[in-house]
């Protein structure tokens, strides 16, 4: 079974544990950015992961979500960033570079910029590359490990964590991206992904109580410190209940209101089996 997987870091507490166990032998691995996870969900290319919450929305009649798991934030997410030249409240027609790496970040930008600053700059869609995006913009939109590599070197004078400007001005939590499932594969594959989904789940809960294997991997491969890491997850919320899906669809109301969605939309959630317990 093909099974999408984010390439960034934020996803490790999901797929750490679940990617030793041997409960998912069967179970391959699809690792791409989530604009290319979008697609490739979209069109039935994989028919179970992780995709751009602002994707469910475009195409939610194809999706049901899996409940308890999301990557989130409740304040500052720490690798969605706006590099600017000029403070915020200037970039007024001011010209924005967009990474062509998500969906859900670009839309909660223009979400900000429009309802909460009455802002209209105008946007260009780029690669992921900070220079690049600044030499003729005045701003430039970073996600994932581009946005955290870049904010440790970057001297660009202003810089604005986007999941602490959501939090500021509506204080709900944000999800910046969901575990759907394709429809079609509920009766398909139902015993397949019940066991996806408990390895998922077992592998967050196990990231929670045992989190410096994955850290010590990351600054091995990545770089980093033990405290920026340890920051870095405890301010992500990888869980999908009530709170989150409330400011997610609060999130979506304002999308709609600025014409980034041609329908409102409300989630729909995926009920699993519990799992066998032998006694």
């Amino acid at each position: 079974m093909k099974v999408g997987k984010i390439e960034y870091k934020n996803v490790m507490p999901i797929y750490y544990y679940a990617d030793q166990g041997k409960q998912l032998e069967h179970v391959e691995f699809d690792t791409r950015i989530p604009a290319a996870l979008n697609h490739a969900m979209a069109t039935g290319e994989i028919g179970v992961g992780p995709i751009s919450s602002f994707s469910y929305a475009e195409n939610h009649d194809k999706y049901q979500l899996m409940p308890d798991l999301s990557v989130s934030s409740d304040g500052k997410v720490r690798s969605i960033y706006l590099f600017s030249k000029k403070p915020l409240e200037y970039l007024d027609g001011s010209r924005i570079a967009l990474t062509s790496s998500s969906a859900t970040s670009v839309a909660l930008l223009k979400v900000i910029m429009h309802h909460f600053y009455q802002l209209q700059p105008v946007y260009q869609t780029m690669p992921p590359h900070l220079p690049s995006m600044l030499q003729e913009h005045d701003a430039a939109l970073l996600i994932g490990d581009d946005a955290i590599r870049t904010k440790w070197t970057s001297t660009t004078p202003y810089v604005y964590d986007l999941g602490e400007l959501w939090k500021k001005w509506t204080n709900y939590t944000m999800t910046y991206a969901v575990w759907a499932i394709r429809k079609e594969w509920i009766d398909q594959e139902q015993l397949a992904l019940n066991e996806l989904y408990h390895a998922f789940t077992q592998s967050k809960q196990q990231a929670r109580r045992h989190l410096d294997p994955i850290i010590q991997t990351l600054i091995q491969d990545f770089g980093g410190t033990v405290t920026f890491w340890t920051d870095y997850f405890n301010g992500l919320k990888y869980d999908f209940g009530p709170k989150q899906i409330e400011g997610l669809e609060y999130f979506y109301r304002l999308a709609y209101e600025c014409g980034l969605l041609h329908r409102p939309c409300q989630v729909e959630t995926w009920t699993p089996e519990q799992p066998f317990v032998a006694y």
